[in-house]
Order: C-alpha cells, then structure tokens, then sequence
C-alpha cells in the first residue's frame, strides 16, 4: 500500500517537473503574474488615462506625450515586477549552485564568505541590467503605442 502512494507521488513529481521545464508553462506564469499587477494598478492607469481626456483639448499635442511616457513608464515597471517575480526562483537556485561548487575547494569559511559576497553582487548587478534593459524595451514600446493612440484620438476630436 506504501509502494502505491510512494509510487504515485513520484509519478506527480514527475508530471509536475516535465510541465515547469516547459517554457510555455514561464510563459502563462509570467502573464498571470503580469495580469495581477495589472489589475491591481488599474487605478493608476485609468487616473493616466482621465488626465488625458481633460487635457487633450490644448493646441499641443504635449498632453498625449505626457500620458503616454506616464504609461510607458507604468508599464515598464510592472514588466520588471513580473519578470522578477518569476526570476527569483531561477536566480536563487543558481546563486545556491554557484557558492556551492565555491566551497568545495575551498577549505576557510571566510573565503567562501567572501567569494559567496562577490558572487552575490555579480549576480544581483547582471539580473538588474537584464530587468532594466527589458523594463525599459517595454517602457518604450507602450510609451510609443500609447502616443500614436493618444494623438489619433487628438487629431479626431480636433
């Protein structure tokens, strides 16, 4: 009887490790976390969005340039919120691999302190210019969609 139950939870184990190696599966996570963030900063957006509708009627088109550099920057963020999120995991897995494989040939604990600290900050410094750099390629495309978005309906209430 053990053997069955021991049995079927290795065979869900392995269901559920053959469906997280999946890239679609970090792909759908990724959106559902981003979606979260989303609805959970509707408010914010929808103040962006209403600041426009009372402002579009200047002579400029400066107000659909603020709004969408507002959104741009909104939606930039919560990119960077979502791929850390689901990075976070991944990162600390590979920063728990990589001081252990330190320690191994090193015999003091202040070394492997010390070298554990340095990994520390490589790691930390190559994730955030990855998100920036991401967050920012996001940043800029919502900022331009929401541009062209905003000065069509300028240019058709004119």
């Amino acid at each position: 009887m053990a053997d069955k139950e021991e049995q079927e939870t290795m065979t869900s184990y392995k269901l559920f490790l053959r469906v997280i190696s999946k890239r679609r599966t970090w792909v759908c996570l990724f959106l559902v976390v981003y979606a979260v963030l989303l609805s959970s900063s509707r408010n914010s957006l929808n103040s962006i969005v209403n600041w426009y509708g009372e402002n579009h009627q200047t002579s400029s088109g400066l107000p659909a340039i603020y709004a969408s550099v507002l959104l741009g920057a909104v939606f930039g963020v919560l990119s960077m919120a979502a791929a850390l999120f689901i990075a976070v995991p991944a990162i600390v897995v590979i920063w728990i691999s990589v001081v252990v494989t330190i320690a191994f040939p090193v015999k003091s604990r202040k070394k492997v302190v010390i070298e554990g600290r340095k990994v520390t900050k490589e790691i930390a410094g190559y994730v955030f210019k990855v998100l920036l750099k991401e967050g920012n390629f996001v940043a800029l495309l919502c900022a331009v969609t929401a541009y062209f978005v905003f000065f069509k309906s300028y240019s058709s209430s004119s």
